[in-house]
Protein backbone atom coordinates (compact mmCIF):
# COMPACT_ATOMS: atom_id res chain seq x y z
CA UNK A 1 0.00 0.00 0.00
CA UNK A 2 1.84 3.08 -1.22
CA UNK A 3 1.70 6.50 0.39
CA UNK A 4 0.41 9.08 -2.05
CA UNK A 5 1.51 12.64 -1.48
CA UNK A 6 -0.92 15.24 -2.77
CA UNK A 7 1.07 18.22 -4.07
CA UNK A 8 -2.01 20.41 -3.74
CA UNK A 9 -1.89 19.92 0.04
CA UNK A 10 1.85 19.93 0.41
CA UNK A 11 2.16 16.85 2.63
CA UNK A 12 0.61 13.46 3.20
CA UNK A 13 -0.99 14.55 6.48
CA UNK A 14 -4.66 14.37 7.39
CA UNK A 15 -6.72 17.41 6.53
CA UNK A 16 -7.08 19.90 9.32
CA UNK A 17 -10.36 20.00 11.22
CA UNK A 18 -12.77 22.13 9.21
CA UNK A 19 -13.97 25.43 10.61
CA UNK A 20 -17.31 25.38 12.41
CA UNK A 21 -19.16 27.44 9.81
CA UNK A 22 -17.87 25.28 6.98
CA UNK A 23 -18.92 22.13 8.82
CA UNK A 24 -22.45 23.48 9.39
CA UNK A 25 -22.79 24.52 5.75
CA UNK A 26 -21.53 21.10 4.67
CA UNK A 27 -24.13 19.32 6.80
CA UNK A 28 -26.93 21.54 5.46
CA UNK A 29 -25.87 20.82 1.87
CA UNK A 30 -25.67 17.10 2.68
CA UNK A 31 -29.27 17.22 3.93
CA UNK A 32 -30.31 18.92 0.68
CA UNK A 33 -28.60 16.11 -1.23
CA UNK A 34 -30.51 13.59 0.89
CA UNK A 35 -33.84 15.17 -0.03
CA UNK A 36 -32.73 15.00 -3.65
CA UNK A 37 -31.99 11.24 -3.26
CA UNK A 38 -35.56 10.66 -2.05
CA UNK A 39 -36.96 12.67 -4.98
CA UNK A 40 -34.71 10.84 -7.43
CA UNK A 41 -35.94 7.50 -6.08
CA UNK A 42 -39.54 8.47 -6.85
CA UNK A 43 -38.76 9.86 -10.31
CA UNK A 44 -36.63 6.89 -11.40
CA UNK A 45 -39.09 4.31 -10.08
CA UNK A 46 -41.99 5.98 -11.91
CA UNK A 47 -39.99 6.02 -15.14
CA UNK A 48 -39.21 2.32 -14.66
CA UNK A 49 -42.90 1.50 -14.14
CA UNK A 50 -43.91 3.30 -17.34
CA UNK A 51 -41.12 1.69 -19.36
CA UNK A 52 -41.61 -1.71 -17.79
CA UNK A 53 -37.83 -1.96 -17.41
CA UNK A 54 -35.76 -0.69 -14.48
CA UNK A 55 -32.46 -1.05 -16.34
CA UNK A 56 -33.69 1.04 -19.27
CA UNK A 57 -34.93 3.70 -16.85
CA UNK A 58 -31.53 3.83 -15.17
CA UNK A 59 -29.78 4.12 -18.54
CA UNK A 60 -32.01 7.04 -19.56
CA UNK A 61 -31.43 8.75 -16.21
CA UNK A 62 -27.65 8.43 -16.37
CA UNK A 63 -27.43 9.02 -20.10
CA UNK A 64 -29.26 12.36 -20.08
CA UNK A 65 -27.09 13.61 -17.20
CA UNK A 66 -23.90 12.49 -18.95
CA UNK A 67 -24.82 14.29 -22.17
CA UNK A 68 -25.56 17.52 -20.28
CA UNK A 69 -22.30 17.26 -18.34
CA UNK A 70 -20.25 16.43 -21.43
CA UNK A 71 -21.55 19.57 -23.14
CA UNK A 72 -20.75 21.68 -20.09
CA UNK A 73 -17.26 20.22 -19.59
CA UNK A 74 -16.16 20.43 -23.22
CA UNK A 75 -17.63 23.91 -23.75
CA UNK A 76 -15.98 25.57 -20.73
CA UNK A 77 -12.37 26.32 -19.88
CA UNK A 78 -12.89 25.10 -16.30
CA UNK A 79 -14.16 21.76 -17.54
CA UNK A 80 -11.33 21.21 -20.04
CA UNK A 81 -8.75 22.26 -17.46
CA UNK A 82 -10.24 19.79 -14.99
CA UNK A 83 -9.89 16.92 -17.45
CA UNK A 84 -6.26 17.92 -18.11
CA UNK A 85 -5.57 17.94 -14.35
CA UNK A 86 -7.19 14.52 -14.06
CA UNK A 87 -4.95 13.08 -16.78
CA UNK A 88 -1.93 14.55 -15.03
CA UNK A 89 -3.12 13.11 -11.71
CA UNK A 90 -3.40 9.64 -13.22
CA UNK A 91 0.09 9.89 -14.73
CA UNK A 92 1.59 10.93 -11.39
CA UNK A 93 -0.44 8.27 -9.51
CA UNK A 94 -2.16 10.95 -7.43
CA UNK A 95 -5.36 9.42 -8.81
CA UNK A 96 -5.61 5.69 -9.36
CA UNK A 97 -7.51 4.63 -12.50
CA UNK A 98 -9.94 2.49 -10.46
CA UNK A 99 -10.90 5.59 -8.45
CA UNK A 100 -12.55 6.88 -11.63
CA UNK A 101 -15.07 4.02 -11.47
CA UNK A 102 -17.09 5.39 -8.56
CA UNK A 103 -19.92 6.19 -10.94
CA UNK A 104 -20.55 2.45 -11.35
CA UNK A 105 -21.86 2.48 -7.77
CA UNK A 106 -24.14 5.37 -8.67
CA UNK A 107 -25.41 3.38 -11.64
CA UNK A 108 -26.12 0.43 -9.33
CA UNK A 109 -28.08 2.76 -7.04
CA UNK A 110 -30.21 4.07 -9.91
CA UNK A 111 -30.97 0.53 -11.08
CA UNK A 112 -31.86 -0.39 -7.50
CA UNK A 113 -34.15 2.63 -7.19
CA UNK A 114 -35.91 1.73 -10.41
CA UNK A 115 -36.43 -1.92 -9.55
CA UNK A 116 -37.14 -1.91 -5.79
CA UNK A 117 -39.09 1.27 -4.99
CA UNK A 118 -42.21 0.10 -6.87
CA UNK A 119 -42.26 -2.94 -4.53
CA UNK A 120 -40.98 -1.49 -1.24
CA UNK A 121 -41.96 2.20 -1.36
CA UNK A 122 -39.65 5.17 -0.79
CA UNK A 123 -39.57 4.84 3.01
CA UNK A 124 -38.43 1.21 3.14
CA UNK A 125 -35.94 1.82 0.33
CA UNK A 126 -34.51 4.75 2.28
CA UNK A 127 -34.15 2.67 5.46
CA UNK A 128 -32.24 -0.08 3.68
CA UNK A 129 -30.02 2.41 1.89
CA UNK A 130 -29.37 4.27 5.15
CA UNK A 131 -28.12 1.05 6.74
CA UNK A 132 -25.64 0.52 3.91
CA UNK A 133 -24.55 4.14 3.81
CA UNK A 134 -23.95 4.31 7.56
CA UNK A 135 -21.82 1.18 7.73
CA UNK A 136 -20.03 2.15 4.52
CA UNK A 137 -19.38 5.67 5.81
CA UNK A 138 -17.70 4.35 8.95
CA UNK A 139 -15.55 1.92 6.94
CA UNK A 140 -14.33 4.28 4.24
CA UNK A 141 -13.56 7.02 6.78
CA UNK A 142 -11.62 4.58 8.93
CA UNK A 143 -9.66 3.32 5.91
CA UNK A 144 -8.96 6.87 4.75
CA UNK A 145 -10.47 6.31 1.31
CA UNK A 146 -11.78 9.89 1.15
CA UNK A 147 -9.80 13.13 0.84
CA UNK A 148 -10.28 13.98 4.54
CA UNK A 149 -7.91 11.11 5.42
CA UNK A 150 -8.36 8.35 8.03
CA UNK A 151 -10.84 9.10 10.81
CA UNK A 152 -10.87 7.34 14.17
CA UNK A 153 -13.91 5.33 15.23
CA UNK A 154 -14.60 7.61 18.20
CA UNK A 155 -17.55 6.92 20.52
CA UNK A 156 -19.31 9.99 19.13
CA UNK A 157 -19.03 8.83 15.54
CA UNK A 158 -20.11 5.27 16.30
CA UNK A 159 -23.01 6.51 18.46
CA UNK A 160 -24.09 8.93 15.72
CA UNK A 161 -24.09 6.13 13.15
CA UNK A 162 -26.06 3.85 15.48
CA UNK A 163 -28.58 6.59 16.20
CA UNK A 164 -29.05 7.21 12.48
CA UNK A 165 -29.73 3.50 11.93
CA UNK A 166 -32.25 3.44 14.77
CA UNK A 167 -33.93 6.57 13.39
CA UNK A 168 -34.33 5.02 9.96
CA UNK A 169 -35.90 1.83 11.31
CA UNK A 170 -38.23 3.72 13.63
CA UNK A 171 -39.38 5.97 10.79
CA UNK A 172 -40.25 2.89 8.74
CA UNK A 173 -42.30 1.07 11.41
CA UNK A 174 -45.59 2.02 9.77
CA UNK A 175 -44.37 0.94 6.33
CA UNK A 176 -43.39 -2.63 7.20
CA UNK A 177 -46.66 -3.96 5.79
CA UNK A 178 -45.33 -3.07 2.33
CA UNK A 179 -42.95 -6.04 2.69
CA UNK A 180 -45.85 -8.39 2.05
CA UNK A 181 -43.98 -11.23 0.38
CA UNK A 182 -40.58 -12.85 0.17
CA UNK A 183 -39.73 -11.02 -3.03
CA UNK A 184 -40.18 -7.53 -1.58
CA UNK A 185 -38.36 -8.59 1.60
CA UNK A 186 -35.37 -9.89 -0.36
CA UNK A 187 -35.28 -6.70 -2.43
CA UNK A 188 -34.33 -4.80 0.73
CA UNK A 189 -30.83 -6.27 0.41
CA UNK A 190 -30.26 -4.45 -2.87
CA UNK A 191 -30.51 -0.86 -1.55
CA UNK A 192 -28.43 -1.91 1.48
CA UNK A 193 -25.59 -3.00 -0.80
CA UNK A 194 -26.10 0.11 -2.94
CA UNK A 195 -25.75 2.28 0.18
CA UNK A 196 -22.33 0.77 0.95
CA UNK A 197 -21.32 1.44 -2.64
CA UNK A 198 -22.47 5.05 -2.47
CA UNK A 199 -20.26 5.66 0.59
CA UNK A 200 -17.28 4.39 -1.39
CA UNK A 201 -18.31 6.47 -4.41
CA UNK A 202 -18.43 9.63 -2.30
CA UNK A 203 -14.92 8.92 -1.07
CA UNK A 204 -13.29 8.31 -4.46
CA UNK A 205 -15.22 11.16 -6.10
CA UNK A 206 -13.84 13.41 -3.37
CA UNK A 207 -10.33 12.23 -4.24
CA UNK A 208 -10.86 13.07 -7.91
CA UNK A 209 -12.44 16.41 -7.02
CA UNK A 210 -9.41 17.28 -4.90
CA UNK A 211 -7.03 16.46 -7.75
CA UNK A 212 -8.98 17.72 -10.77
CA UNK A 213 -11.81 19.91 -9.48
CA UNK A 214 -15.51 19.19 -8.91
CA UNK A 215 -16.61 19.56 -12.55
CA UNK A 216 -14.27 16.84 -13.76
CA UNK A 217 -15.15 14.61 -10.81
CA UNK A 218 -18.90 14.79 -11.47
CA UNK A 219 -18.43 14.21 -15.20
CA UNK A 220 -16.12 11.20 -14.74
CA UNK A 221 -18.54 9.71 -12.23
CA UNK A 222 -21.47 9.89 -14.64
CA UNK A 223 -19.36 8.75 -17.58
CA UNK A 224 -18.32 5.59 -15.73
CA UNK A 225 -21.89 4.91 -14.65
CA UNK A 226 -23.25 5.40 -18.17
CA UNK A 227 -20.64 3.05 -19.63
CA UNK A 228 -21.53 0.36 -17.08
CA UNK A 229 -25.25 0.77 -17.78
CA UNK A 230 -24.74 0.68 -21.55
CA UNK A 231 -22.89 -2.63 -21.27
CA UNK A 232 -25.57 -4.03 -18.94
CA UNK A 233 -28.45 -2.99 -21.20
CA UNK A 234 -26.79 -4.52 -24.28
CA UNK A 235 -26.52 -7.84 -22.44
CA UNK A 236 -30.11 -7.54 -21.12
CA UNK A 237 -31.65 -6.70 -24.50
CA UNK A 238 -29.89 -9.61 -26.20
CA UNK A 239 -31.05 -11.96 -23.43
CA UNK A 240 -34.67 -10.90 -22.88
CA UNK A 241 -35.53 -8.15 -25.34
CA UNK A 242 -36.23 -4.46 -24.84
CA UNK A 243 -38.64 -2.59 -22.54
CA UNK A 244 -42.27 -3.66 -22.61
CA UNK A 245 -43.71 -0.21 -21.89
CA UNK A 246 -43.50 3.15 -23.64
CA UNK A 247 -41.70 6.41 -23.04
CA UNK A 248 -43.72 8.78 -20.83
CA UNK A 249 -45.04 11.95 -22.40
CA UNK A 250 -44.59 14.05 -19.23
CA UNK A 251 -41.18 15.73 -18.75
CA UNK A 252 -40.67 15.07 -15.02
CA UNK A 253 -39.86 11.31 -15.21
CA UNK A 254 -36.72 12.28 -17.13
CA UNK A 255 -35.36 14.53 -14.38
CA UNK A 256 -33.69 11.74 -12.37
CA UNK A 257 -30.32 12.22 -14.05
CA UNK A 258 -30.23 15.96 -13.45
CA UNK A 259 -31.17 15.40 -9.81
CA UNK A 260 -28.27 12.95 -9.65
CA UNK A 261 -25.90 15.65 -10.90
CA UNK A 262 -26.91 17.83 -7.94
CA UNK A 263 -26.39 14.92 -5.50
CA UNK A 264 -22.92 14.02 -6.81
CA UNK A 265 -21.81 17.66 -7.06
CA UNK A 266 -22.77 18.32 -3.43
CA UNK A 267 -20.95 15.17 -2.32
CA UNK A 268 -17.76 16.14 -4.18
CA UNK A 269 -17.82 19.65 -2.69
CA UNK A 270 -18.65 18.63 0.88
CA UNK A 271 -16.75 15.40 1.58
CA UNK A 272 -13.25 16.96 1.83
CA UNK A 273 -14.50 19.20 4.66
CA UNK A 274 -16.72 16.91 6.72
CA UNK A 275 -15.68 13.34 5.83
CA UNK A 276 -17.80 10.52 4.43
CA UNK A 277 -19.61 9.62 7.66
CA UNK A 278 -20.88 13.12 8.43
CA UNK A 279 -21.83 13.62 4.79
CA UNK A 280 -23.74 10.34 5.02
CA UNK A 281 -25.53 11.31 8.24
CA UNK A 282 -26.59 14.65 6.77
CA UNK A 283 -27.91 12.89 3.69
CA UNK A 284 -29.76 10.40 5.89
CA UNK A 285 -31.65 13.20 7.62
CA UNK A 286 -32.55 14.66 4.25
CA UNK A 287 -33.54 11.27 2.82
CA UNK A 288 -35.90 10.50 5.67
CA UNK A 289 -37.48 13.94 5.51
CA UNK A 290 -37.81 13.71 1.74
CA UNK A 291 -39.21 10.18 1.80
CA UNK A 292 -41.79 11.16 4.42
CA UNK A 293 -42.83 14.21 2.41
CA UNK A 294 -43.16 12.24 -0.82
CA UNK A 295 -45.31 9.56 0.77
CA UNK A 296 -47.48 12.17 2.53
CA UNK A 297 -48.32 14.14 -0.61
CA UNK A 298 -49.50 10.89 -2.19
CA UNK A 299 -47.00 10.63 -5.02
CA UNK A 300 -47.31 6.96 -4.15
CA UNK A 301 -50.89 5.67 -4.40
CA UNK A 302 -52.35 4.93 -1.00
CA UNK A 303 -49.84 6.92 1.04
CA UNK A 304 -51.19 7.71 4.47
CA UNK A 305 -50.72 10.55 6.94
CA UNK A 306 -47.59 11.14 8.96
CA UNK A 307 -47.50 9.02 12.12
CA UNK A 308 -45.79 9.47 15.47
CA UNK A 309 -43.18 6.81 14.62
CA UNK A 310 -42.28 8.61 11.42
CA UNK A 311 -41.78 11.91 13.20
CA UNK A 312 -39.75 10.28 16.00
CA UNK A 313 -37.47 8.63 13.46
CA UNK A 314 -36.92 11.86 11.54
CA UNK A 315 -36.15 13.72 14.78
CA UNK A 316 -33.62 11.09 15.85
CA UNK A 317 -31.86 11.32 12.49
CA UNK A 318 -31.47 15.06 12.98
CA UNK A 319 -30.12 14.47 16.49
CA UNK A 320 -27.57 12.00 15.11
CA UNK A 321 -26.32 14.60 12.63
CA UNK A 322 -26.09 17.36 15.25
CA UNK A 323 -24.29 15.14 17.77
CA UNK A 324 -21.70 14.00 15.24
CA UNK A 325 -21.22 17.41 13.63
CA UNK A 326 -20.72 19.49 16.74
CA UNK A 327 -18.69 17.06 18.85
CA UNK A 328 -15.93 17.23 16.23
CA UNK A 329 -14.12 14.65 14.15
CA UNK A 330 -10.95 12.96 15.34
CA UNK A 331 -8.37 12.55 12.62
CA UNK A 332 -6.16 9.50 12.65
CA UNK A 333 -2.54 10.46 13.29
CA UNK A 334 -1.36 8.07 10.60
CA UNK A 335 -0.48 9.55 7.19
CA UNK A 336 -3.27 9.46 4.64
CA UNK A 337 -2.88 6.64 2.16
CA UNK A 338 -4.53 5.73 -1.06
CA UNK A 339 -7.01 2.91 -0.69
CA UNK A 340 -5.02 0.35 -2.71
Amino acid sequence: MAVVVNPNRGADLPAARPAGNRRVLGVVLAAVAGVAVAAQSRVNSDLAVQLGDGLAAAAISFGTATLVLASAVLATRVGRRGLARLRAGIRTRLVRPWQCLGGCCGAALVVTQSTTVPWTGVAIFSVAMVAGQTVGGLLVDRLGAGPAGPQRLTPTRVAGAGLALAAAFIAAVDHVDQLSDLRSLSLVLLPTAAGVGIAWQQAVNGRIGEAAGPTAAVFVSFLAGSAALLLAIIVAVSARGGPTGSLPSQPWPYLGGLIGVVIIAIGVAVVPHVGVLLLTLGMIAGQLAGAIALDIVALRAGAGPTTLWTLVGASLSLLAVLATAFRGTAADPRPARSAT
